[in-house]
């Protein structure tokens, strides 16, 4: 099963990209293809066994949630789906489940609701549950018709392990969290298991543990429009980065582009943006560092020129960066002390929060 291109790469590993040559024995990866996507995670300084035991324990928790999630193949997540759209009241989901939309949920109202994973009756509308992106637009009607009562994450309501929507119209899709909650699970079971020392890379969604003999974890951010890295910068441990931008999952029509990040006040795919990073910090009362900086990224890339910022300080963002279509580099002050800028054609502008 593969979510094809439901989740796609956004982000370079530095590991690969930019300190290759500098792999040792005390360094093991595995690599695989899951959410659609490559899929790689690294242990440093355990033995091999154990680097082995901790990297398939891993990739097997990622094959269990990517089964779980899959928006439009056979899975729990459809099946809420289906239970929703026939009218049915208090779903019984998994406790895993319900804990994901609740903690979902909370950031899209902390977000204005423009992070939306109600929506992915849109995203199906513009062609984006499909291995291949069709250059068509939707049908006018259908869409129009879902604008009439458009899906928000508002409309559940979850007690226990029970849903409940108020519209009907609601399809959830979690492409927009679920690589970031990955990632927090990858954690998760690899201090169990004694690991400390490790980088998990989801597509572009990274999360450091410890340090790579003694040096921080790095990586690098993925330039819009060029095949390279637009920057550096190093991870800590506990530290994730997500990245949302127009240059993966896109179609082009009559010198268009359509990207799947879809404007929940206008059904519309977002234009004017070409990419967002997040950076976000272990710290108290933040336990979900890693579907954080998944689900973050989409409101500041959503949201207006005049508007990512406050959004940013309203969900505890710190470090990011947008690139809008002028293709100025707008970063916080306190990632742009973070990154090791490579790319020469970037205007950067430091935006304080």
């Amino acid at each position: 099963m593969s979510f094809s291109r439901w989740w796609m790469p956004l982000l370079f590993l530095a590991a690969s990209l930019l300190s290759a040559c500098e792999r040792g024995p005390a360094l093991v990866q595995r690599e695989a293809y899951v959410f659609g996507t490559r899929v790689e995670v690294s242990v440093w300084g355990k033995p091999a066994q154990k680097a082995e035991q901790g990297l398939s324990a891993v990739l097997a928790e990622f094959d269990r949630l990517h089964r779980m999630l899959h928006a439009w193949q056979p899975s729990e997540l459809t099946a809420l789906n289906a239970a929703i759209a026939r009218g049915e009241r208090e779903i019984t989901v998994s406790p895993e489940l319900a804990f994901m939309l609740r903690d979902a949920a909370d950031i899209a109202a902390r977000s204005d609701q423009l992070f939306d994973p109600a929506l992915g009756g849109l995203v199906a509308l513009w062609g984006f549950h499909a291995d291949e992106f069709k250059p068509q637009l939707p049908d006018p009607a259908a869409l129009a018709a879902l604008m009439r009562t458009p899906p928000r994450m508002a409309d559940l309501t979850i007690a226990d392990n029970r849903v409940t929507s108020a519209n009907r119209a609601v399809q959830l899709d979690l492409g927009g969290y679920a690589k970031g909650y990955a990632l927090d699970r990858a954690a998760a079971i690899l201090k169990q298991m004694g690991i400390n020392n490790a980088l998990i890379n989801i597509g572009g969604n990274v999360m450091a543990l410890g340090a790579k003999g003694g040096q921080p974890w790095r990586v690098g951010i993925q330039h819009p429009r060029a095949a390279a890295p637009l920057a550096a910068l190093d991870l800590r441990d506990g530290e994730a980065i997500g990245t949302s931008g127009d240059y993966q999952r896109y179609f082009e029509l009559n010198g268009r582009r359509y990207c799947h990040l879809i404007d929940p006040r206008s059904g519309q795919p977002v234009a004017g943006v070409q990419a967002v990073s997040v950076l976000v910090r272990p710290r108290a009362g933040i336990n979900n560092v890693g579907a954080l900086s998944d689900a973050a990224s989409k409101p500041l890339f959503i949201a207006g020129a005049g508007q990512w910022r406050d959004l940013a300080r309203r969900l505890g963002i710190e470090y990011a960066l947008r690139i809008d279509a002028d293709g100025v580099m707008r970063v916080t002050p306190a990632l742009r002390e973070r990154l090791t800028l490579l790319a020469t054609d970037i205007q950067v502008e430091v935006a304080p929060l």
